[in-house]
């Protein structure tokens, strides 16, 4: 019996390692005098992908997207990443929660 244990253990563990490891595609989004740029990104329907925002401002900026249904908080001259899909065909809008007037953009998904 202990070795059936182990065993599991070591399938669990060597799964979780493999998906940890997984490389998704990344976009980067550079916030920089409380823009991103660039303030559209297209990524394919069906697939995950991983979001960098570059905080280039000395103060800190929120990523907000309800349509997404991610928040991240990004300390100024720092980054911060989100996973975001698989998503459906459509256009899922995000701001900068502390600057929602300038901060503003939209993920495309095709």
């Amino acid at each position: 019996m202990p070795r059936f244990f182990s065993s599991l253990i070591f399938a669990c563990g060597a799964g979780l390692t493999a998906c940890s490891q997984e490389k998704l595609p990344e976009h980067t989004l550079v916030l920089q005098d409380h823009r991103f740029t660039p303030s559209e990104i297209t990524i394919p329907a069906g697939s995950k992908v991983r979001i960098v925002i570059d905080n280039r401002d000395d103060s800190s900026e929120e990523f907000d997207s309800d349509s997404l249904g991610r928040e991240k908080v990004v300390p100024g001259k720092s980054s911060g990443a989100v996973v975001i899909g698989p998503l459906k065909p459509g256009r899922y809008p995000f701001m900068g929660e502390f600057h929602a007037q300038t901060a503003q953009g939209a993920v495309i998904v095709q």
